[in-house]
C-alpha cells in the first residue's frame, strides 16, 4: 500500500490503482499525522496537540481514542495502528518506500550526497520531485499540525529543485524541461536568488540570453523595491557569466579530472561561493590548513562546471618550501606541461592561447613563489584562461580572490565520520561521543577520516579517550613550527602514535618514494614483504590506487620523512632500484616493448627524478645516461634540466664516464660553456664505440655534428647509421635496409623515420607517409607528426588534391597548438 501526502491525502495499491480514502476530516488528519512518522511511535500528547492545537478541549485524549478506533476500521488490510504506553504507531510495510513524504526525503538526501556524480544526482532528484501531486497535505491543512509541516516540505521541495537544476546543468543536453520547471518555481518564490540564478543559467544554456538578462533585471528591481537591497554577489556573478556568453561546452582534450572514490560531505556554502567566484574572477585560491579538503572541493566544483577543465598536481614537484622566491619556474612549468599534454613549459602560452580554460592547480604551498610567477605570466598571455589554485598560503598576485577553507561544520564533520566509519564497520550509525571526537580533531576532513578508519580495531570511546593527552597538539600546534605543520602535523602525529614500531619503520621508509610505488619497489627499497604495507593501508596512512600502486598523501609523506633516520639504507636502495629500472628500460625503448616501457617510466617519473638527487655523482651520471632516450622521446628534458645541472656541479668527470657526462650536459640543456667544451673533448677523443646509441643523435641535433664518433655494434645503432648515411648520399637502398632492420627490432620511431625518408624516393609516397604517421602518433611525438602532416599535404597538393592538403595542414596546426609548438 502506498500513501500519498504530497498533494491531497490518498492511497494506492502496488499496481498504482487508487484505494478509497478513509473517514472524515479528523480521521484523515490523524492518518496524515501518523504517516509523517510512519513506523515510529508518536506520543499521545503530540497527537493531541497536532489535532486540537495548543488548547485542546476537555476529554481530548478520549476523543483521540475514538478517532483511532475509526481509523483502524477504515484502514486497508496489512496496515494497523498499534498502541503502547509511549503512544501510537502506524505500522506499514516499509515506511521509506510506502509513504511518499518519507520516500521524497530519502531521495533528496541521497541525491544531495551524489553531487560528485551529476548524472546520478539528477536522476535521484528528478524521481523525488516526481512524487509531488500538488501542495503537500492539501486537504488536511485545517489541522493545527499541518501548516508547519507543509511549509517545511515546500521549503525542502524548493531546495531539491535547486539541487536538481544544478545537476541537470552539469549534465547538459536538452534543458527545455528544466527551464519550464524553474519558471514555475520562480513564480512561487520570485526573490529566491539561488533559484533565479539557476533559471538564468538554464535560459543561457538554451540560447535565451536576453530572457536570462531580463530575469536579473526583474529580481534586481524587486529586491530594491521590496527590501531596499541589491542582488547578492552570487547572483551578480551569474549575471556576469551570462553577459560573457556563458561557459563553453566541455572539451575532453585534457586528461579527465581525478575521480573521487567516496561521496562528498558538507561544504554546500563553500561550493556555491567558489562557483560564484569562478564566474567573476580569473584567479581564485582556496586557502586553508592541510587536510581541510581543498583539493576535493576544487575538483568537485570543477567537475560540475561546463567548459574545458585541466588539472595540474604540483605535489610531486620539488621545492624549497613556502614563500621561496627563486625566480625560476622550471619544474613547476614542466609539471604544468606534462599534466596538460604540452611538450615543454615554453609552449604553455601557445597551447592555452585562445581557449576558454579553467586550470585547477593543486598543492602549491611548497612552490608558491614559482607557481605565482607562472600563473601571472599565463593569465597575462591567455585572456580566456581562469585558474583555481589550492594552497596553504595565497599566491599574492594582484586580482587574486581568496576563499578560506576552515573546519567542517560540526554536523558535517559528524556525518563524515559516520559515513567513513560505516565503510570499515558495517552497520555503524553513530555514537554519543562522535561529536566530542570530531571537535577534538578540529573538524578537519583528513583527521576525521583517519579517526574513522581506526574503528576497524578501536571503539569510539577508545578514540575519544586517546585524544586527551594530545588535545593541545591537535588544536593548538607549536607556533614556532611551519604553518603547514601546525594542525595537520598534530593529526598525522596522533595517527602515527597508533602504529606499531614495525609499521612506523616501514612508513618512514615509504617516504623515500615520490608519486607512489609498486609493490615490488616497496619490497626492494624498504626491505618489506609484499603484505607489509597492508596494515598501513588499513590505517589510512597509505592508499592503494586502482593500478595497484601504493601512495602516501604528501603531507603524511613529509611527516614520515622527518622520522627517517639519517643514513637509512632505504635512501640508497631507492636510487639503486630506479637506476636498475632505467638501465633495464633503456634497450627496451629500442624494441617491440617500446610503448609498454614508456608507460612504465611515465608512472615512475617522479621517483626517477628523486633518484637523481640520491646516490653518488657517478651513479647519477649513469642514471642520466640510461634515461636520456626516454626524456627525449617524451619531451621531458626541460623538466629534469635543473637537477641534472646540479649533478654536473657535483661531479668530477673522468674519461671513463665521458659519454655519460656528455649526456648530462645535453639533458641540462646546455649549448655552450665549460661543461659543453669538456664534454666535447671527451667525445672527440673517444676511440671506443658509444655505449648509449642515442648519444651521437642527441649531440648532433642539440649542439651540432661531431666527427669521429663510432656508433655501437648493436642492431639499432647500425640501422640509425644507415639512415644517416642515406641522408648524406640520398640512397634508397640504404633506407630500405634501415627499414628492414628497424622492423625486425619492432622499434616505432626508427621505422617511422626510415619510412619518411623512403617516401621522398617513392612514386607513391602516401602509403609510406600514412604508416609513418601512425607510428609517430603511437609515440606521441608532436614535432614529427606536424612535420609529416606538412610533407603529406605537399604530396596531396602536387597531385591536385587540395581538399586533402588543406585537411592535413589544418590537422598539423591543431596538433602544434595542442602541443604548444611554435608557429
Amino acid at each position: 500500500m502506498i500513501f500519498h501526502l504530497l498533494g491531497p491525502l490518498a492511497m494506492s495499491d502496488s499496481t498504482g490503482t487508487p484505494v478509497p480514502a478513509v473517514g472524515g476530516p479528523k480521521v484523515r488528519a490523524l492518518l496524515a499525522r501518523l504517516l509523517l512518522d510512519a513506523g515510529r511511535t508518536v506520543p499521545v500528547e503530540r497527537l493531541v496537540d497536532g489535532l486540537y492545537g495548543d488548547e485542546p478541549p476537555a476529554g481530548a485524549q478520549g476523543a483521540l481514542q475514538a478517532q483511532v478506533s475509526r481509523l483502524r476500521r477504515a484502514l486497508p488490510p496489512g496496515v494497523t495502528v498499534e498502541f503502547s504506553p509511549a503512544g501510537y504507531r502506524l505500522a506499514v510495510g516499509d515506511p521509506a518506500t510506502d509513504v511518499d513524504v518519507l520516500r521524497f526525503e530519502a531521495l533528496a538526501g541521497e541525491g544531495a550526497r551524489a553531487g560528485g556524480d551529476p548524472v546520478r544526482a539528477a536522476g535521484l532528484l528528478r524521481e523525488a520531485l516526481g512524487l509531488w501531486r500538488g501542495p503537500a497535505l492539501a486537504d488536511v491543512r485545517d489541522a493545527p499540525f499541518a501548516a508547519a509541516q507543509a511549509a517545511r516540505l515546500e521549503a525542502l521541495r524548493l531546495d531539491v529543485v535547486e539541487e536538481w537544476a544544478t545537476a541537470e546543468l552539469a549534465v547538459g543536453g536538452d534543458l527545455t524541461h528544466l527551464v519550464r520547471a524553474l519558471e514555475e518555481s520562480a513564480r512561487e518564490q520570485p526573490l529566491r536568488e539561488r533559484l533565479r540564478g539557476l533559471q538564468m543559467r538554464a535560459l543561457g544554456a538554451t540560447g535565451r540570453q536576453a530572457e536570462a538578462l531580463a530575469v536579473y533585471e526583474e529580481v534586481r528591481a524587486a529586491l530594491a523595491e521590496e527590501l531596499g537591497a541589491d542582488p547578492s554577489p552570487e547572483l551578480s556573478a551569474v549575471h556576469l557569466e551570462v553577459l560573457r556568453g556563458g561557459p563553453a561546452t566541455r572539451d575532453r582534450s585534457f586528461p579527465p579530472l581525478p575521480a573521487p572514490l567516496t561521496d562528498f560531505v558538507g561544504r554546500e556554502r563553500e561550493r556555491e561561493r567558489l562557483t560564484a567566484l569562478l564566474g567573476a574572477a580569473r584567479l581564485v585560491t582556496l586557502v586553508g590548513a592541510g587536510g581541510a579538503g581543498k583539493t576535493r572541493l576544487a575538483v568537485e566544483v570543477g567537475a560540475g562546471l561546463p567548459g574545458e577543465v585541466g588539472f595540474v598536481d604540483l605535489g610531486a614537484v620539488g621545492g624549497t618550501g613556502p614563500g621561496s622566491a627563486s625566480g625560476e619556474v622550471g619544474e613547476v612549468g614542466e609539471a604544468f606541461a606534462a599534466a596538460l599534454g604540452v611538450r615543454g613549459a615554453a609552449r604553455l602560452e601557445a597551447a592555452l592561447a585562445g581557449r576558454p580554460v579553467l586550470l585547477i592547480v593543486d598543492n602549491c604551498e611548497h612552490v608558491v613563489a614559482e607557481t605565482a610567477l607562472l600563473v601571472r605570466r599565463l593569465l597575462a598571455a591567455c585572456p580566456g584562461l581562469r585558474v583555481l589554485t589550492t594552497s596553504r598560503e595565497a599566491l599574492g598576485i594582484t586580482g587574486e580572490s581568496l576563499l578560506p577553507l576552515g573546519a567542517l561544520a560540526p554536523e558535517a564533520a559528524e556525518e563524515l565520520f559516520v559515513r567513513r566509519a560505516a565503510a570499515v564497520r558495517p552497520g555503524f550509525t553513530g555514537h554519543a561521543r562522535v561529536a566530542e571526537l570530531c571537535a577534538g580533531l578540529d573538524g578537519l576532513p583528513l583527521a576525521v577520516e583517519l579517526a574513522a578508519a581506526r574503528l576497524r580495531t578501536l571503539s569510539v570511546e577508545e578514540l575519544a579517550d586517546g585524544l586527551g593527552a594530545r588535545f593541545e597538539l591537535l588544536s593548538r600546534g607549536d607556533r614556532t613550527a611551519p604553518e603547514r605543520h601546525r594542525t595537520l602535523r598534530a593529526v598525522v602525529e596522533w595517527s602515527w602514535s597508533l602504529l606499531e614500531p614495525g609499521e612506523r619503520e616501514l612508513a618512514a621508509r615509504l617516504s623515500v618514494f615520490r608519486g607512489g610505488a609498486t609493490a615490488e619497489a616497496v619490497a626492494r627499497v624498504c626491505g618489506a614483504d609484499a603484505d607489509a604495507p597492508a596494515s598501513l593501508v588499513e590505517k589510512s596512512l597509505v592508499e592503494v590506487r586502482d593500478d595497484g600502486r601504493y601512495r602516501m598523501l604528501e603531507t603524511i609523506r613529509a611527516y614520515a620523512a622527518e622520522r627517517l633516520p639519517e643514513g637509512d639504507p632505504a635512501v640508497a636502495a631507492h636510487h639503486a632500484y630506479y637506476r636498475e629500472l632505467a638501465e633495464a628500460a633503456d634497450p627496451e625503448l629500442r624494441g617491440p616493448a617500446q610503448l609498454e616501457w614508456l608507460a612504465r617510466l611515465d608512472a615512475e617519473d617522479a621517483n626517477l627524478r628523486a633518484a637523481l638527487r640520491r646516490g653518488t655523482p657517478e651513479d647519477g651520471l649513469r642514471l642520466v645516461a640510461a634515461l636520456s632516450p626516454y626524456w627525449w622521446l617524451r619531451g621531458l628534458r626541460g623538466r629534469v634540466a635543473a637537477p641534472v645541472a646540479e649533478l654536473l656541479d657535483r661531479v668530477e668527470p673522468t674519461a671513463e664516464l665521458g659519454e655519460e657526462y656528455a649526456l648530462c650536459v645535453l639533458a641540462a640543456g646546455l649549448r655552450e660553456g665549460e661543461h659543453v667544451d669538456r664534454a666535447r673533448g671527451f667525445l672527440a677523443g673517444r676511440t671506443a664505440p658509444l655505449r648509449q646509441p642515442y648519444t651521437a643523435f642527441l649531440w648532433s641535433t642539440s649542439i651540432g655534428p661531431l666527427e669521429g664518433l663510432r656508433l655501437g655494434d648493436d642492431a639499432w645503432s647500425h640501422a640509425l647509421g644507415l639512415v644517416g648515411n642515406a641522408h648524406l648520399s640520398s640512397s634508397e637502398p640504404l633506407l630500405l635496409e634501415a627499414l628492414a632492420a628497424f622492423r625486425a627490432l619492432g622499434e616505432r620511431w626508427g621505422t617511422a623515420t626510415a619510412l619518411e625518408g623512403l617516401a621522398a624516393h617513392s612514386t607513391d609516397p602516401l602509403p609510406l607517409l600514412a604508416e609513418a604517421l601512425t607510428l609517430f602518433e603511437s609515440l606521441g611525438v608532436a614535432e614529427d607528426i606536424v612535420d609529416l602532416l606538412h610533407r603529406r599535404a605537399a604530396v596531396h597538393e602536387a597531385a591536385g588534391d587540395s581538399e586533402s592538403a588543406s585537411a592535413d595542414r589544418a590537422r598539423a596546426r591543431e596538433t602544434a597548438r595542442r602541443a604548444g609548438l611554435p608557429g
